[in-house]
């Protein structure tokens, strides 16, 4: 390792960031919410400084320096991924462990981290759409750089349920959801292909409520409905990260 920040700064995650971009990497992902709370705070340089140059050769820091070092990491990474053209994808849902930290995870903890004027050119999406936050979360999708994704809603929750958390988002910012399937293996029973399959199939079906509700009740016509349908399954994701 290298033995101070800055050089670790440029000889390894610069570095690495620049060579995933030009692998074709559209996003960088953290799991922060597994280990930490979301409470990223504007970072402290000289402490994050003295900390990784204290502890760089081994040893556990103090909590509130060990937390000035990785704000000050978050931080830097992010603005990092805005000037590369990397989204920054925030895990935030419950579950991942019965003693996975709810609150620490709540999307409003990320609020400084949205409004930072450093980072107003870094895109943030927050994958699963902060479930069982997701009012908060459609009130954040004001922010000219906050997206959501409702990967995982599509198979923790039933059709009924994700189509109101839809309506909501699509009467508002209809321009911020992405589909994601966050198809993974649950194991032998329960393998990827299962999950995809299921959440391709809650994910319509619930689109299908929600824009018929928005139909039924004049708020939209049926070309408007398959519009926001297009926008939610592809148009949106495409125009975020660039694809063709």
């Amino acid at each position: 390792m290298p033995a101070s920040l800055d050089a670790y700064l440029k000889t390894v995650v610069t570095p690495t960031l620049e060579q995933q971009k030009r692998n074709g990497a559209v996003a960088i992902k953290y799991e922060a919410a597994y280990l930490r709370k979301l409470d990223f705070d504007n970072p402290d340089q000289a402490r994050a400084r003295a900390t990784y140059a204290r502890f760089v050769r081994g040893g556990e820091p103090p909590a509130a320096d060990y937390k000035a070092l990785q704000d000050f990491l978050f931080f830097y990474i992010a603005r990092e991924a805005g000037r590369l053209g990397l989204a920054v994808h925030i895990h935030c849902f419950e579950g991942a462990g019965g003693f996975y930290t709810q609150s620490g995870s709540h999307p409003f903890q990320m609020e400084k981290v949205f409004n930072d004027a450093s980072l107003r050119k870094t895109n943030f999406v927050v994958i699963h759409g902060a479930y069982p936050f997701t009012r908060e979360m459609g009130s954040l999708l004001s922010k000219p750089n906050v997206y959501a994704d409702f990967s995982a809603q599509t198979f923790f929750t039933y059709p009924r349920e994700l189509s109101e958390t839809l309506r909501h988002w699509m009467e508002t910012y209809p321009d911020k959801i992405l589909f994601g399937t966050d198809a993974f293996s649950f194991g032998p029973e329960v393998d990827w292909g299962e999950v995809a399959w299921l959440s391709n199939t809650t994910a319509r079906q619930a689109l299908a409520l929600a824009l018929t509700g928005m139909i039924n009740d004049g708020e939209i016509d049926r070309p408007r409905a398959l519009e926001l349908a297009r926008m939610a399954l592809h148009d949106n994701a495409a125009k975020l990260y660039g694809l063709r």
